[in-house]
């Protein structure tokens, strides 16, 4: 499944994707996002070149489809969706370099090309870190708390320790196409030094 939310990697301002490679489970699916109907427009356009009206509604169904504004976006995008991510890599590598072993990092798994879509670091404090960066006019994002937070998980509570533990620490960095090294520079020395700081006070 991908998310095209406007600010992920191939944004359309929202919408996503879902791909199966059962042909049944992809045709329950276009009915399920498509308001229960067994046919969409295209599916209906197609073949004579007259607009075959007949269609059924199987089940009920929800308007989860995106639109075509959105796929044209997408379509664009996808042209530059490579080089983008190339860049998004690039910032990464910068933040590696330059936050070395002081910081400690969400690893990526040997193997794989990451899209950096985040880049996310584990910081004790983690509330007065994101404090100390708001007056360096740097405003991290935090993504994901545990789920076992949230009341509709409450009753696996203290479940998944480390998810918890990463819930209490994680920070994710600036990371899109218009940083420049020099603001990666800033971030990551400010991080560093607050860090320092709140280490120290503790």
């Amino acid at each position: 499944m991908f998310s095209f939310q406007a600010v992920k990697n191939l944004p359309t301002a929202d919408a996503g994707m879902i791909c199966l490679t059962d042909e049944e489970l992809d045709a329950e699916a276009r009915k399920w996002t498509w308001l229960g109907i067994d046919k969409d427009t295209y599916s209906r356009t197609v073949g004579q070149g007259t607009y075959k009206w007949h269609y059924d509604v199987v089940h009920e169904g929800f308007k989860y489809h995106g639109n075509s504004i959105m796929a044209a976006m997408g379509l664009v995008a996808l042209k530059y969706l490579d080089q983008d991510n190339a860049y998004r890599r690039q910032v990464a590598t910068w933040y590696d370099t330059l936050l070395g072993d002081e910081i400690q990092r969400v690893p990526v798994a040997p193997g794989c090309e990451s899209s950096r879509h985040l880049y996310q670091v584990l910081v004790e404090n983690r509330d007065q870190v994101m404090l100390a960066l708001h007056e360096h006019q740097i405003y991290p994002g935090v993504h994901y708390r545990d789920n076992t937070l949230y009341r509709m998980y409450a009753y696996a509570k203290d479940t998944c320790p480390r998810s918890q533990d990463a819930s209490n620490r994680l920070i994710s960095l600036p990371l899109h196409l218009r940083l420049s090294y020099a603001d990666v520079c800033r971030v990551s020395e400010a991080l560093k030094q607050a860090v320092l700081l709140l280490g120290r006070r503790a």
